[in-house]
């Protein structure tokens, strides 16, 4: 491995603004043993929060609901498997810019020759691109729905909205991470609501923890929900937002840091994973016993079948929960994409002229007439196939001792990695095979 080059700034905060450094203060007290019971873990809730706003996007919404719909519960499965492997993944990723005060992209440019490294970022950027449709059209519909504006001016309304939740940043880190939690709530809330006025049965949720397949439209269903839940971006994100949030040096300090992360990963993904499995339980519930099975396809549509078919005000809860959604992990999204940027190629642009480049695609999109549903779903395929490509580099990182030093993977952490990478790969190739075969 050749020696990394000193590290460029990077969204994770070096000087502290107040209120950042009340939460410093604290979590040094924290590891010092100074604070007890839940309040020891308080300081450090945070950067898993706003990583599991990418695992609830817009593109979620379309995956989930059209699995729901056209499958019923048969897919579950698949959101439970994601959520567990999410877990693994992102705690990995905090790991990672605990230990060698890197982010994955910085780990990846100081480890590969530049040809490997150039095309890494080549395919994180065509990733970032894709992640940043999903999320923008999602925004965009939200606004169409609850308030019937064009879809072209609520894009405009959505990147003002995006430039204002970003400026948050330049406030310190602990101000965007309670915007962006008060976002997850709101989501939560919406989603909880419906699913008690959907009042699925608990046999039949049981019944899709079963796995299993219907067909190439199942397989493709579930790889998109592998690329909604296990998001390429987020891995290099969460490694950006560790790697200097709580500054350790002492080798225990860092195990202990990183023992109070992992309560992080875990209560976050934990929310993100009941939030994706009301998605498909609500589509399931509620479309698939009507012979409902297209509805999922189109947000409108689910939109419009919610607010007819369940009624009280589920339709609104819906739109509330989509805007919600494409607003915070748009923003979110632009992190990610300096991330990669900074980490591969050294390269710092403002947020602004970030934004704008990658909301372009979308701009796009919905200027031409596209269909906005189709344009997420696919948007989905695209990030699954390319979590093996920040997968398998972190996955060769964090097993380095040379790198990780007392944080270095256990054997098991390795295997059920490279298990995750593996299936990753191989349900992409059945797709392409089954796809072309014209199965």
């Amino acid at each position: 491995m050749r020696r990394p080059d000193p590290a460029p700034p990077s969204p994770g905060p070096s000087d502290a603004l107040p209120g950042d450094a009340l939460v410093l203060k604290a979590a040094e007290d924290s590891l010092a043993g100074r604070r007890v019971g839940v309040r020891r873990f308080t300081p450090f809730l945070g950067p898993a929060f706003i990583a599991a706003v990418a695992y609830i996007d817009p593109g979620n919404f379309a995956t989930n609901m059209a699995a729901g719909a056209k499958f019923g519960y048969l897919l579950l499965w698949v959101v439970v498997a994601a959520v567990l492997m999410s877990m693994i993944i992102q705690s990995m990723s905090a790991k990672l810019g605990i230990a060698s005060g890197m982010n994955l992209a910085e780990a990846c440019r100081a480890r590969y020759r530049r040809p490997v490294t150039l095309g890494l970022w080549a395919q994180a950027e065509l990733v970032a691109m894709a992640t940043d449709l999903a999320e923008f059209v999602g925004a965009a519909l939200g606004l169409y729905l609850l308030f019937g504006i064009p879809l072209l001016p609520a894009a405009v309304i959505t990147a003002v909205a995006s430039y204002a939740i970003l400026g948050l940043q330049a406030r310190g880190f602990r101000r965007l991470e309670a915007v962006i939690a008060a976002f997850v709530g709101v989501i939560v809330v919406a989603f909880a609501v419906q699913v008690f006025l959907a009042g699925p049965s608990g046999a039949d949720i049981s019944s899709g923890l079963v796995p299993g397949f219907d067909g190439t439209e199942s397989v493709l269903l579930a790889v998109g929900i592998l690329g909604a839940t296990v998001m390429p971006h987020v891995i290099y994100l969460h490694s950006a937002l560790t790697q200097r949030r709580v500054p350790v040096t002492d080798p225990e300090a860092k195990r202990r840091l990183f023992r109070f992360e992992v309560v992080d990963v875990i209560i976050a993904m934990t929310i993100a994973g009941l939030v994706n499995i009301s998605m498909l339980v609500i589509a399931a519930s509620v479309f698939n016993p009507a012979g409902l099975t297209g509805v999922g396809e189109d947000l409108t549509q689910v939109y419009d079948a919610l607010g007819s078919v369940v009624g009280s005000h589920a339709d609104v809860l819906f739109g509330v929960a989509l805007l919600a959604s494409g607003l915070s992990s748009s923003s979110v999204g632009t992190l990610a994409g300096q991330v990669v940027m900074e980490g591969f190629l050294r390269r710092r642009i403002p947020v602004w002229l970030r934004r704008t480049i990658t909301m372009a695609p979308a701009f796009i999109i919905i200027a031409l007439g596209v269909d906005p549903v189709i344009a997420l779903v696919i948007s989905q395929v695209i990030l699954s196939f390319g979590i093996p490509f920040a997968l398998i580099p972190l996955l060769q990182v964090t097993a380095d001792r040379r790198v990780m030093g007392v944080l270095v993977n256990r054997r098991v952490t390795t295997i059920l990695g490279i298990a995750i990478a593996i299936l990753v790969i191989a349900l992409n190739t059945v797709l392409l095979v089954l796809t072309f075969a014209g199965a």
